[in-house]
């Protein structure tokens, strides 16, 4: 009987660990990925790029509280455009959405030792419609 609640905690105690951490970078991926898409697509409809862009971080914030993660959209969100202005007929935006997902249960006094977040980046081209107004 010892022998046997020995071995299942010293096995499953690592798997159970793994789980949490492979969970918790999965729920930034998605968040991450969804995050990156959405944006695109509201800066290339938007009829104003300064309020497109303010649509599109709150579109980032939403995704990420989706899947229980806090960030701060204008931090993780980038955009770059292949023409100027952004808003021209068949531009291209390049959206990417980057972060560290924190690992859990490492405390911080073992940041100098081990890694306690793992980067995460999604990218999304999404082109401006051809027949798009521009204001």
């Amino acid at each position: 009987m010892v022998e046997f609640l020995g071995t299942s905690l010293v096995l499953l105690v690592p798997l159970v660990y793994l789980v949490l951490v492979l969970g918790q970078l999965q729920a930034g991926a998605f968040a991450a990925e969804a995050a990156a898409r959405e944006s695109g697509r509201i800066l290339a409809r938007a009829d104003d790029l300064v309020l497109g862009r303010a649509q599109a971080v709150a579109a980032v914030e939403l995704a990420f509280a989706d899947q229980g993660l806090a960030v701060d959209g204008a931090g993780v969100l980038s955009v770059a455009c292949d023409r100027d202005p952004c808003r021209t007929p068949g531009a291209r935006m390049h959206v990417t959405v980057a972060l560290e997902v924190d690992l859990p249960l490492v405390p911080d006094v073992l940041g100098g030792v081990i890694p306690t977040a793992v980067p995460v980046r999604a990218d999304h081209v999404a082109v401006v419609d051809r027949f798009a107004q521009v204001p």
